[in-house]
């Protein structure tokens, strides 16, 4: 790539810019898969005369013309309109959103916010030096994105070169293979084992042969909730891929970050968010921590003004209540061994054990899991279902309040 000087006419010259470089299913008969997430073939554009006909989508890369859209959860007013019932009558745990919401002097700074009409801060320097004494970590290493996901697509933009290929650890988050087909990488897949663990030997193989430019774990792991330990990550870490940790559910597993870790693996990026702690889903708050040499690239890359005025306000004034935030996280871990207990009371539902705010449910007893989602909707209560192969036959449940806990058992008694 590069810039066309056209001040002098008679000698076009091409100006390389300044371009960081930012280098860095089942075992067995089918070990990996991979992925583009296609939808169906588009026409050429018709010909007239022989010439094409001038079409918008001409313009658009040829990969995206086959990208099938990410499926996120559909919002309250969204589920109002459909369900024909008031917000407050919906039992919204499909989505793993705090159900407390953020401490009281969110709002209190939100109502005080004195300059809405001025650009906010490109390098959201209060909120990094609040994120810098709540974690230990030094703010030079901390980025700010608008939610984690923003950083997630910022990572894949400086570290990928289409064609190159990520890995990733179905079933898991799934905007890892949506924003490495935005990105035009392919994406090699290393199912986790039957118990969701990552399979190691396979994923250490995988890189052996295939030469992916990057990993991505979750942990504790969406959406069964499992953790991945030490022995395992340090494991990872000594390949040669840049490893991308992501830890959004992480204060609900009671194991300390590994944050600090990027200032001693060069190949290591944690994730977190304010959506779950803190309750600011609505807001998109997202940060993550980074080796310096791999950092300055992402200054360099990342817009300008990605972290809104209200937004930064918001976090850091969660950050200013850390009492309000381990109450609130306390009341969720007591509420999902509550939930779990009486999940398993249910013949036709077989729970796993938790490290996060959900929990993982496998449908049994001959029973439809996609039926048993759509007749609680019906009902008032939203639970997450999951179209794809892997998990076709599993729902998944956010832990919320006791009431939320209380009403979506009697439905499922019901249903039974």
């Amino acid at each position: 790539m590069g810039v066309v000087n056209l001040s002098h006419a008679s000698s076009l010259s091409l100006i390389n810019p300044i371009r960081p470089s930012c280098q860095r299913n089942r075992p067995n008969s089918s070990i990996i898969a991979m992925s583009a997430i296609p939808v169906q073939q588009q026409q050429h554009p018709e010909v007239n005369d022989g010439q094409q006909r001038l079409t918008g989508d001409s313009f658009i890369r040829p990969h995206l013309r086959t990208l099938s859209p990410y499926q996120p959860i559909l919002p309250f007013e969204v589920l109002s309109a459909r369900l024909g019932r008031k917000p407050e009558d919906i039992i919204k745990l499909d989505a793993n959103e705090n159900p407390y919401g953020p401490p009281p002097e969110v709002s209190e700074a939100l109502g005080a916010m004195k300059f809405p009409y001025i650009y906010p801060d490109p390098e959201s320097r209060r909120l990094r030096a609040a994120l810098a004494e709540d974690s230990g970590l030094d703010a030079e290493y901390l980025l700010v994105g608008c939610g984690a996901d923003e950083l997630i697509d910022l990572i894949m933009r400086c570290v990928l070169d289409p064609g190159d290929k990520i890995v990733d650890c179905p079933p898991t988050f799934t905007m890892y293979e949506f924003d490495a087909a935005v990105n035009g990488a392919s994406v090699i897949k290393v199912p986790r084992k039957s118990n969701f663990s990552l399979n190691v030997e396979a994923i250490s193989d995988v890189v052996k042969q295939e030469k992916p430019k990057c990993i991505f774990l979750t942990s504790p792991n969406n959406p069964d909730g499992s953790i991945i330990s030490d022995d395992i990550l340090l494991k990872i870490l000594e390949l040669p891929i840049l490893v991308v940790l992501d830890e959004a559910y992480i204060e609900f597993s009671g194991l300390e970050s590994r944050m600090q870790w990027v200032k001693k693996y060069e190949n290591l990026i944690v994730l977190r968010t304010f959506s779950k702690r803190a309750g600011l889903a609505g807001l998109r708050v997202g940060y993550g921590a980074f080796p310096l040499t791999i950092i300055e690239y992402l200054w360099r890359a990342k817009q300008p003004y990605n972290v809104s005025v209200a937004a930064e306000v918001s976090a850091c004034a969660a950050l200013q209540n850390p009492t309000y935030l381990e109450k609130v996280k306390d009341a969720l871990l007591q509420e999902r061994e509550r939930l779990l207990h009486l999940l398993k009371e249910l013949p036709f539902l077989k729970p796993y054990p938790s490290y996060s705010n959900f929990i993982l449910c496998e449908v049994t007893s001959g029973m439809d899991a996609k039926k048993l989602k759509e007749d609680l909707a019906k009902m008032g209560v939203m639970i997450r279902h999951y179209n794809n192969k892997e998990l076709s036959g599993y729902v998944r449940v956010s832990v919320g309040k006791p009431e939320h806990t209380d009403a979506l058992i009697d439905c499922l008694r019901r249903l039974s």
